[in-house]
Formats: C-alpha cells, sequence, structure tokens
C-alpha cells in the first residue's frame, strides 16, 4: 500500500510517499501528481518508500514525462538505500534528477499572499 502526503510551498509541491511504489498500487500516486499541474516542481520524497518494482518505475518514468511536458520540473529527495540501488541497477539514477533539501528550499518561490511553510521530514 502507498500513501501519500502533500505539502505546497509556494511554487514547490512535495509528495510524501510511505510504502511501496509497484504495479497496480501507482494510480494514486499519478492522481496526487498530476493534481500539482500549477506548481512549478514536483518533489517526490522516498524516506519512507520500502519497495519499488518494474511497474513503479515505469509509473515514475510516465509521471516524469508528463510533468515535463508541462514544464514542470519533477524530482525525487531522501531516496532510500534500497530504492537507490534499484535506480543503479536499471540506469535510472541519471534521469532522475536528486534533491537535497537545502535545494528543494531554493526552487521556493512564494505565491501572493500564500505563507511559505518550512520543509519538515515526512512524517
Amino acid at each position: 500500500m502507498l500513501t501519500i502526503g502533500n505539502t505546497r510551498m509556494g511554487n514547490v509541491a512535495v509528495l510524501c510517499l510511505q510504502g511501496r511504489i509497484v504495479r497496480g498500487e501507482a494510480d494514486d500516486l499519478r492522481g496526487a501528481v498530476l493534481a500539482q499541474l500549477d506548481a512549478d516542481v514536483v518533489v517526490l520524497d522516498l524516506a519512507r518508500v520500502n519497495t519499488i518494482d518494474a511497474g513503479g518505475l515505469g509509473s515514475l518514468l510516465d509521471l516524469r514525462e508528463q510533468t515535463e511536458s508541462r514544464g514542470i520540473e519533477f524530482r525525487l529527495m531522501n531516496v532510500t538505500r534500497l530504492v537507490g540501488q534499484v535506480l543503479e541497477i536499471t540506469r535510472l539514477s541519471s534521469v532522475f534528477g536528486m534533491l537535497t533539501e537545502r535545494e528543494v528550499l531554493s526552487r521556493i518561490r512564494p505565491r501572493p499572499f500564500a505563507p511559505v511553510r518550512q520543509l519538515a521530514a515526512c512524517a
């Protein structure tokens, strides 16, 4: 099961994922990412992702293509060792841009009349 939390900071949407990104369970992720089409940057925080399979990788690739075709930056952060190994083995680590928390914060531009919250670890 995949649980998705959403934090919006100005023009940056951070989706905190917990669980598995696997074939058949990525529909909610697709909906959550595509709901962020007014963002300039969509970041998936993978700190609590414990499993990813080929179907999950395919979903991430598809979401990356869909967002970037609309001019939205699509990035990953807090990639776990297991997910990082899968990305390395499949040679996709260079395809997905990885960001640090500092790099995410540097991309935030406040929207008028919208407070910017501090980036906090996914809980």
